[in-house]
């Protein structure tokens, strides 16, 4: 038996080990969190102490927690980096780079890159990595393999060049692959397959040369690619196995093969700018999801498939500057959503189809520099277009003659030889200081279709896919009658009156399949033109996105169809049954009163709807009237956004038609506009209803009280005070006050506005998570 003494050794040596243990355990969290922090340090150094990253001088606490600007991002797990995202202040703008530093445009010559990824690869469980416009250059260490957990990975905008080391073929884990604005001079690596789970491949505006790889169609999870601007040359490869695929971007490139066939998925073609030859596929006019299609300048010959116009999603179609010859069927038909042809500089003969137009206020079609019948000053005489073919058959005849000439004395042949040589070298030469220059930017055309470039609606971002959600279950947009109008709403009965703004009345109304609608009644306070408004009813039908009210069609009355003129126009939108958000502002009672947590989530879905107004449509669409009477809430209390584009038909048309350019006066209104509107929502979202006419006053009189703890008490909600994290809150704080700014260049875009409250809405969700799980631990200690 243990005597007394030894069972209170016994159990001091146990007390010992448990203490000694925790004190073990809980240094080696410390030092895993202090080792990320001077790696994260470190590679700061190696940037050059940048200023994006001057918050990080001095700080002592977690890095994991470190507010930071937009273009900062860190996110940790299980105190480790899983993601970092730099965005520097030196993008590349020199038209030549020969492998050593820039002053003032690149790290200084002591930075070494392979020091800098040797650091960097320390971070073993970095998933989402981001590089972007810091300078770097040299040559990319094949040691980056190391980080294998990635997932992502960005480093665009910089000055590396060379190949791409073999042995990131081992990070088969990454999905996102975007090198874009570098100097890479090799060829494009036949190992890409090896990326099992690649969907985003982006290598544009390089120096690549050689062929595209012959792997490429087996990555089957591929859904952009995008290798514009380089110099591959050579065939493009069968990629109609690549289901998935969305978007095929092969601009400005010297590929010169036939087409060849291309997966049916597709939304967004653009082959410009090479040198295909050949006919144009009919299978290209068979692929249904297809929305964009660029094959201009090139050397395609033939009659262009009648299919193409007709195809049901196609609204962008460019044929321009090719060989295309024969008639168009008059019968030909075209897609109710193309908006924009351009078949100018072919060798096209006859009559242009109804369809195609040129005095059509359905779409802009160019058709200059053919043969056509029609408008003689910009077209060619018939017989221009007819003799292109003898054309070829003379230059032969010339090239053989020459050929007989040059064998026919021995002294033409040393003479031709010598020139041949000088010209060889002259030409080789000149490639070769090509290869150290940039493309330079086209000027964009003055006749642009809409007020915008075929140039820009080539390069525009493409609609996101989350916009694409919007449109799947939406009803087609469609022209009501006024009498269906009436009987929806009792010939506008007093019941059936909603509210009214500025804009004009709005009632509620049944129509006959039972759907409630929302019908907006715009008195127009002068004539507008029918052709004018119908274009930019056809712009407005075209927004659709998850977080905007769908817009289901519209009425034009006070006159028949083909008037030239109308007075009273009336919108017909989805209902949205659960009022706005100023309401819910108003109001103190629990079952509507919004934690913060709930408030961040509609502000989430709003900025992500007018993120895709400016950058998801084209022409992009600003001054959207954004204010919390205009944000409703459907049963669900999801965020829908309403009177968005409402400029296009009101006060932007009338300044439009006094220059006569509709499209060009709407693009003109500033974005900030809409940030500035925004940061008003953000601060009523903190503080409740402030009225329109007290906006400057609580400017000047209450902003500075979120300078401090006490002032923030004072002025923000109770509600909001209670349910918020104190980083949280400070994140939007922050946002509210740049976007509010006076200086409109200082204010963020809502590219920046949506990640930060992304980021608010991320910290918040991780304080009531742990909240959560204490509250069910003490929980479980009670019932205990």
């Amino acid at each position: 038996m243990f005597s007394s003494w030894d069972l209170q050794m016994s159990c001091s040596n146990v007390v010992v080990m448990v203490v000694l243990s925790w004190i073990f355990f809980a240094s080696i969290t410390h030092q895993l969190r202090s080792y990320e922090t001077q790696i994260l340090l470190q590679l700061r150094k190696h940037l050059e102490y940048p200023m994006r990253l001057a918050d990080w001088e001095n700080y002592n606490g977690d890095f994991c927690n470190l507010s930071s600007p937009p273009q900062i991002s860190i996110k940790c797990e299980n105190n480790s980096v899983i993601e970092l995202r730099i965005m520097g202040d030196k993008p590349v703008n020199v038209s030549e780079f020969i492998g050593f530093a820039i002053p003032n445009q690149t790290l200084s010559g002591g930075f070494s890159i392979d020091s800098f990824v040797t650091t960097l690869t320390r971070l073993t469980s970095l998933r989402v990595l981001s590089l972007v416009s810091l300078g770097m250059w040299g040559t990319l260490p094949e040691k980056i393999h190391r980080l294998y957990s990635l997932e992502a990975l960005d480093m665009s905008s910089n000055f590396i060049f060379g190949s791409i080391p073999s042995e990131m073929s081992r990070l088969v884990k990454l999905q996102t692959f975007t090198l874009d604005g570098n100097f890479f001079n090799d060829t494009i690596p036949e190992w890409l397959n090896s990326l099992t789970n690649l969907t985003v491949l982006s290598l544009k505006n390089n120096r690549f040369k050689g062929q595209i790889p012959s792997t490429v169609p087996r990555i089957t999870t591929l859904i952009e690619v995008v290798l514009s601007h380089n110099f591959l040359s050579g065939k493009l490869p069968d990629l109609s196995s690549l289901s998935n695929l969305r978007l095929l971007d092969l601009r400005e490139n010297h590929l010169d093969s036939q087409l060849s066939p291309l997966p049916k998925g597709l939304t967004n073609i653009f082959l410009s700018n090479n040198s295909f030859s050949g006919s144009i596929p009919d299978q290209l006019g068979k692929l249904n999801e297809l929305q964009r299609l660029d094959l201009s300048n090139n050397h395609l010959s033939g009659m262009p498939p009648t299919e193409l116009f007709s195809m049901p999603n196609i609204n962008y179609l460019n044929l321009s500057s090719n060989m295309l010859s024969g008639s168009l069927p008059q019968h030909l038909k075209c897609g109710d959503a193309l908006s924009l042809v351009d078949i100018s500089d072919n060798r096209l003969i006859g009559a242009l189809p109804t369809c195609l137009d040129i005095d059509s206020d359905k779409r802009v079609v160019k058709t200059s520099g053919n043969c056509l019948s029609f408008d003689t000053r910009s077209q060619h005489p018939e017989s221009y277009c007819k003799d292109t073919e003898k054309d070829k058959g003379l230059s032969s005849g010339k090239k053989i003659a020459l050929f007989a000439a040059v064998i026919g004395g021995i002294v033409v042949i040393v003479v031709l030889l010598l020139v041949s040589g000088l010209l060889f070298f002259c030409k080789r030469h000149k490639t070769e200081r090509t290869v150290v220059q940039h493309f330079t930017p086209k000027i964009l055309q003055d006749d642009a279709p809409l007020g915008i470039s075929a140039e820009l609606l080539a390069n525009a971002r493409i609609i996101s896919q989350a916009a694409k959600l919007g449109t799947q279950s939406a009803p087609a947009y469609r022209v009501f009658s006024i009498e269906e109008l009436g009987e929806a709403t009792d010939n506008f009965h007093p019941l059936a009156y909603l509210g009214e703004s500025p804009l004009g009345k709005v009632y509620k109304g049944r129509l006959a399949n039972d759907t409630n609608v929302a019908i907006r009644s715009l008195a127009l306070c002068r004539k507008y033109s029918i052709q004018n408004l119908k274009q930019h009813l056809d712009l407005l039908s075209k927004l659709r996105h998850p977080h905007l009210v769908g817009l289901l069609g519209h009425c034009i009355d006070g006159g028949r169809q083909d008037d030239s003129s109308v007075h009273r126009l009336l919108l017909v939108y989805e209902f949205v049954p659960n009022g706005n958000f100023c309401a819910y502002l108003s109001d103190t009672s629990p079952e509507k009163a919004l934690k913060w947590s709930d408030r961040l989530g509609l502000l989430i879905g709003v900025s992500k709807a007018v993120h895709f107004l400016h950058t998801g449509v084209i022409p992009p669409c600003y001054n959207n009237r954004l204010k919390t009477n205009n944000i409703l809430l459907d049963e669900h209390r999801i965020a829908k956004l309403s009177d968005y584009g409402i400029s296009i038909i009101t006060d932007e048309t009338e300044k439009a038609e006094a220059k006569g350019d509709v499209f060009k006066s709407w693009r003109s209104t500033k974005l900030e506009d809409d940030v500035y509107n925004f940061g008003f929502i953000l601060l009523e979202s903190l503080v409740g209803p402030i009225a329109s006419g007290k906006r400057e006053a609580f400017l000047l009189n209450e902003m500075t009280s979120f300078g401090s703890q006490d002032g923030m008490r004072k002025i923000v909600d109770p509600i909001v005070l209670t349910t918020s994290s104190q980083e949280s809150l400070s994140i939007v704080v922050s946002l509210t006050n740049k976007c509010i700014l006076s200086e409109s260049s200082s204010r963020p875009s809502f590219e920046d506005v949506l990640w930060n409250l992304q980021y608010a809405a991320q910290v918040q969700a991780t304080v009531d998570l742990d909240q959560k799980s204490d509250t069910t631990s003490q929980s479980e200690l009670q019932l205990r």
